[in-house]
């Protein structure tokens, strides 16, 4: 990683210089591959007083450049304010690479795992199951097990074939259709 340190009408010290460097130095936990880091540190007067401006310019490796422009009245605030946003922008791009990752056939191939049991183990196994609704029954026999359940209502086929509903009524009394 090249730190280029800039100083326009101010004075860059030995404490100054230090402080941007560990500053700068933090970035490196996010893992991204920084190319450069540009600091440009100014002094400029507005309204009769003065304050400071930090601009950091952080080239990434295949990605786009973070620039952050930082005023307060004292550098080292800053600095620090300014290193605070861009650890952000770039654990946001840490977090967005990280969290996105899909896992392809080519890397399943890489990892020498046999694709035809894993595709095997992936599909799910149907069991046929014969329901008892197409059983047929006697209309009794669903009379009684309406009245034990709470159902409101039994659907089922009748010894014709046909499909039948038999269903509790609002007067207690029981319906069929």
């Amino acid at each position: 990683m090249n730190i280029s340190l800039t100083g326009r009408h101010l004075e860059l010290t030995d404490a100054i210089k230090e402080h941007m460097t560990t500053s700068i130095e933090t970035l490196n936990k996010f893992n991204l591959e920084i190319i450069s880091v540009n600091v440009v540190a100014s002094a400029q007067t507005k309204k009769g007083k003065e304050h400071s401006v930090v601009e950091f310019i952080i080239n990434l490796a295949h990605k786009n450049s973070i620039v952050i422009k930082q005023n307060d009245d004292d550098l080292y605030a800053a600095i620090d304010k300014a290193i605070s946003r861009a650890q952000k922008a770039m654990r946001r791009i840490h977090d967005r690479e990280s969290d996105h990752q899909k896992v392809g056939l080519n890397e399943i191939k890489s990892d020498n795992v046999d694709l035809k049991s894993a595709i095997e183990d992936m599909e799910d196994e149907i069991v046929p199951v014969e329901l008892e609704l197409y059983k047929p029954r006697e209309v009794e026999d669903v009379l009684n097990d309406l009245k034990e359940s709470g159902k409101m209502f039994e659907i089922f086929i009748d010894h014709d074939g046909k499909t039948r509903v038999l269903y509790k009524r609002n007067d207690a009394k029981f319906g069929l259709y």
